[in-house]
């Protein structure tokens, strides 16, 4: 269900559909780098003004699925424009500021996003720019990252599934709104 807060600034309407808290899993591929799977907790929030805050963590996972080590983590704000043009500034803990430009499909919450500028610290790995892919599918936020480096020429590197995390104030709001004639059985409420 996408909702639009009555307060989100009017220019970030068509990116309503990435706002929550997300969590999920995914796989990590890329040369010089051990394979792995991946858990991911992903917020996108705002306060009003005409930009996403977006927060996201990673950590590899065991073949049980248990927290093994943090793998990325990242934080940005998005921004969007009357043509639907997609604007990124992205930090990421290892030393990587990127800003990264894009758009919004037409008649589908879909962003794709290439890197524009890269800056790193001393500190970071070889890295030369990306490419990102976000959809809303059938409720899940999907995403998969490219990369390149001066050795790897751009590649797929990350991919994930998310699934929106639903808060108890959020049930409450929508028990709420349920119709008061509703039939106990609930059944009759589908034909």
């Amino acid at each position: 269900m996408i909702e639009i807060p009555s307060d989100l600034h009017k220019d970030l309407v068509p990116l309503a559909f990435l706002l929550g808290n997300w969590t999920g899993a995914g796989v990590h591929d890329f040369p010089g780098a051990e394979k792995c799977n991946f858990g991911q907790e992903v917020s996108f929030t705002h306060d009003g003004r005409d930009f996403l805050e977006y927060h996201s963590r990673t950590w590899v996972l065991d073949s049980e699925g248990n927290k093994v080590k943090p793998l990325e983590t990242e934080t940005g704000f998005w921004r969007i424009d009357a043509g639907r043009k997609v604007e990124v500034v992205m930090t990421r803990d290892d030393g990587v500021v990127e800003v990264w430009y894009g758009e919004l499909a037409d008649k589908k919450p879909q962003i794709d996003l290439a890197t524009d500028a890269v800056a790193r610290t001393a500190a970071s790995g070889p890295y030369n720019g990306g490419k990102r892919l976000y959809g809303y599918v059938k409720s899940d936020l999907m995403w998969v990252g490219e990369k390149q480096t001066p050795d790897v020429p751009l590649r797929p590197y990350m991919s994930a599934q998310l699934k929106k995390v639903v808060s108890p104030e959020d049930v409450e709001r929508w028990a709420k709104a349920l119709p008061d004639d509703m039939p106990d059985d609930g059944i009759a409420f589908f034909k």
